[in-house]
């Protein structure tokens, strides 16, 4: 039987590359961010490390979600309104009635995420695209940290 586990590559950090993401979100739904993540990774001359990924709010957050049927997305975001719905006599309320239920969905999703960078490209399967996972009503202006840490080209 062969070893499942690949070889292993070991390298000393070269480089800590950070920028700041500024994105308008659309309300309650999910905004893919892979496009500006992966924009980042090639600014940064990327081969090898991690991509950290750190929202800056407590009412939005960050996921690694399927990126082929949209109706997953439609899904998560019922189901996360299941989970925490605007109705659910919050006392925290001075900000709107959404505004509990989205610090809830954000303590259950994170704000924060590390995608593998190899050989320049970050390493998320088939299926997958990185979201911001908005949980209020509104349009907001989030912010993301986007730091990679490790050897480059």
């Amino acid at each position: 039987m062969s070893d499942p586990l690949s070889p292993i590559i070991s390298f000393a950090p070269e480089t800590i590359a950070t920028a700041t993401l500024v994105v308008e979100t659309g309300g309650q739904a999910f905004t893919d961010i892979t496009r500006e993540a992966m924009r980042f990774i090639k600014q940064t001359g990327a081969k090898d490390g991690a991509l950290f990924i750190f929202m800056r709010h407590t009412s939005a957050s960050l996921v690694i979600q399927e990126n082929a049927d949209p109706d997953v997305r439609t899904d998560l975001v019922s189901a996360l309104d299941r989970l925490a719905p605007a109705d659910a006599d919050w006392v925290h309320d001075v900000e709107g009635p959404d505004d509990m239920p989205a610090h809830v969905k954000t303590m259950l999703t994170g704000v924060s995420l590390h995608v593998p960078v190899i050989a320049g490209a970050l390493a998320l399967g088939v299926w997958q695209g990185i979201y911001i996972a908005e949980h209020r009503a509104r349009s907001h202006r989030r912010e993301i940290v986007l730091q990679f840490i490790g050897s480059r080209q």
